[in-house]
């Protein structure tokens, strides 16, 4: 299993390891990691990692088996050897804006109190597809309160529950396709807000920024029809 230091600290950009495997494919696994694995609509961070010797881009990380991490190269080259030590360097701007947009769209579903039935986070543009029979009869307004609780600057931070705890609060899950994992014994939540200032609470093992305001300025772009009843909504930072 690979440590996950990004859910200790979202803002490290960088940290050491040690490599404890390849994969056949020619991933590397390490014990302990700042690379955000693909999972929950939120893309595996890449970047670089380096040691005395040697260096290597890494274009993703994904999932691998037994909680490990899988840092995929961008050529599969050169690869550091099991046991060697190295350090670990985020593509820290792409990271940064994923966590941004992440943070948006929680919020998104707070503007839009509907079931998410998808979604996906991207540097430049990302969406939410929800339940939603009709189209929205005022998407600016639905923009300027997006906008307004981005500017609350409120408190972003995680908690654990039990399994048995969600449980009894199912509507904490907003999306319908994908469920929080089980088997741990507790389930991430990410909160925003605090005490009866709570904006939002859902679970989620993403990363994400520490106050809404480090969003900055979003804009609501095209609603696009989906199927019968689902439509999605993209939404892309100003700046």
């Amino acid at each position: 299993m690979t440590k996950l230091l990004f859910h200790e600290d979202a803002y490290l950009r960088e940290c050491d390891g040690t490599v404890t495997a390849h994969t056949d494919e020619g991933g590397i696994i390490v014990d302990q990691t700042v690379f955000y694995p693909t999972s929950g609509g939120q893309p595996g961070d890449n970047g670089m990692l380096v040691w005395d010797g040697g260096s290597i881009e890494i274009a993703i990380a994904m999932k691998g088996p037994n909680g490990a991490v899988v840092l995929i190269p961008a050529e599969p080259v050169g690869l550091p050897a099991v046991g060697q030590s190295l350090m670990q360097v985020l593509d820290w701007d792409r990271r940064y804006r994923h966590m941004r947009m992440h943070t948006a769209l929680h919020l998104l579903s707070v503007v839009i109190p509907l079931a998410v039935t998808g979604g996906s986070i991207g540097a430049e543009k990302s969406r939410l597809d929800f339940d939603m029979p009709t189209a929205p009869a005022n998407k600016d307004a639905l923009n300027d309160t997006l906008n307004r609780l981005i500017d609350c600057d409120f408190l972003v931070s995680t908690e654990e529950i039990t399994e048995v705890e969600l449980d009894a609060q199912p509507t904490l899950v907003k999306t319908m396709s994908v469920q929080p994992p089980r088997g741990a014994g507790l389930i991430r939540l990410v909160r925003i807000g605090e005490g009866d200032n709570t904006a939002d609470l859902q679970p989620c093992g993403g990363t994400h920024v520490r106050h809404t305001k480090e969003i900055g300025h979003v804009r609501i772009g095209k609603v696009e029809k989906k199927g019968r009843q689902n439509r999605r909504v993209n939404i892309t930072l100003e700046a």
